[in-house]
């Protein structure tokens, strides 16, 4: 091929701010990425960009394990590698503290899936598997719901459960439902059974988590040992069962907000591509929503100009009204000049349950639907 026919790709970072464990299945690791050479691979050979797209990936331990600064620091490398826009990091606690960076150090576009509306800024994008603003009121609509009148929260003593506890409050007070008790827990996996204890002598009529979830671990054998099987509720949380069969079993039994809907005929068709492409079907929200934020930076890549960090930023707030893989059917992408969460329509949130077979899910809710 001559000299004025090639290009160097253009690099997009994706920062992972906690290290997947061990167990975690290769075939899932293998979701986070394979939406990315997807979505990028079918633009080039469609003739859509002119080059290819190639990913630089980072993987390392941010809280709730780790620290801030591992975090910065492999942001850092990302952009010294060249990387004109960032996929990640994706834990608020990590986000908010990483945010500063950007905009004093790197000013360098970053998209997260934190929920934390903290995290938005001029150069930092949401798309947010859940919301801590929103998550909380889909938990009262489903207590009210269930008639549930009276309930009790286990929230995570970190940024995270704070600020779903605080904003879970509003939420109740609105729908005429009293918190009979609160009890702090730990962010990783330590025994919670007093604080369950203290849910049950309250006689809470059903149980609401709030945090990342590695708190939740112990909560169903505490609840076993007091023969207790509540109606039980938690956040975006629930899509860390998919990590290991530990945190699948922590999960059985709970309702937890998702964005994966069988119904979203835009995300079935992606999974077609993807089952003929890679030889799987995942059915759960990674693929879906890792190939939206692939889509949206593919519009980005085609549309900046200059292809630069500024021009990818401009970039992103012209894409409009795509059309979602995730969320229910009708969820649209859109962002803006001050417009940085990116699905648009409040079914870009459902409610769905454990299968016992631990691969499955299905569906329970949807945000939105009285």
């Amino acid at each position: 091929m001559s000299y004025e026919s090639t290009a160097e790709p253009i690099k997009i970072g994706y920062l992972m701010d906690f290290k997947l464990p061990e167990l975690y299945p290769r075939e899932m690791k293998e979701d986070l990425s394979n939406p990315f050479e997807l979505v990028f691979g079918e633009a080039v050979e469609q003739g859509l960009i002119d080059r290819p797209i190639q990913i630089v990936y980072r993987e390392v331990e941010g809280l709730p394990k780790g620290s801030v600064k591992a975090v910065i620091d492999a942001y850092a490398e990302l952009v010294d590698e060249g990387c004109l826009a960032v996929f990640g990091p994706h834990i608020t606690d990590n986000c908010v503290p990483t945010r500063e960076a950007i905009e004093e150090r790197f000013r360098v576009p970053a998209l997260s899936v934190t929920g934390s509306d903290d995290w938005l800024g001029e150069w930092t994008f949401a798309f947010p598997q859940g919301s801590l603003t929103d998550e909380p009121i889909f938990w009262a609509d489903l207590l009210a719901k269930g008639g549930h009148t009276e309930v009790g929260v286990l929230a995570e003593q970190s940024l995270i459960g704070e600020t779903y506890l605080r904003n879970f409050q509003k939420a109740c007070r609105r729908k005429g439902i009293r918190i009979v008790a609160e009890a702090a827990i730990a962010q990783t996996a330590q025994d919670v059974t007093t604080a369950v204890r203290t849910l049950h002598e309250a006689k809470a009529q059903a149980i609401v988590h709030c945090g990342f979830g590695f708190g939740i671990v112990f909560v169903n054998p505490a609840l076993e040992e007091l023969n207790w099987d509540p109606p039980r509720f938690t956040s975006t949380a629930f899509q860390n069962a998919w990590i290991n069969p530990i945190m699948w079993n922590a999960f059985m039994g709970w309702v937890g907000i998702d964005q994966y809907d069988e119904h979203n005929q835009v995300g079935q068709r992606f999974l077609d591509k993807y089952q003929q492409r890679f030889g799987r079907r995942p059915q759960y929200c990674v693929p879906v929503v890792n190939r939206d934020v692939a889509t949206a930076l593919l519009w980005a890549c085609m549309d900046a100009h200059p292809l630069s960090p500024r021009g990818i930023k401009e970039a992103l707030e012209r894409v409009k009204m795509m059309p979602a893989a995730a969320g229910a059917p009708g969820t649209r992408v859109s962002f803006g000049n001050w417009t940085r969460r990116a699905w648009m329509g409040a079914g870009y949130l459902v409610a769905r349950r454990l299968d016992p077979d631990g691969v499955n899910s299905h569906l329970v809710d949807r945000f939105g639907e009285e």
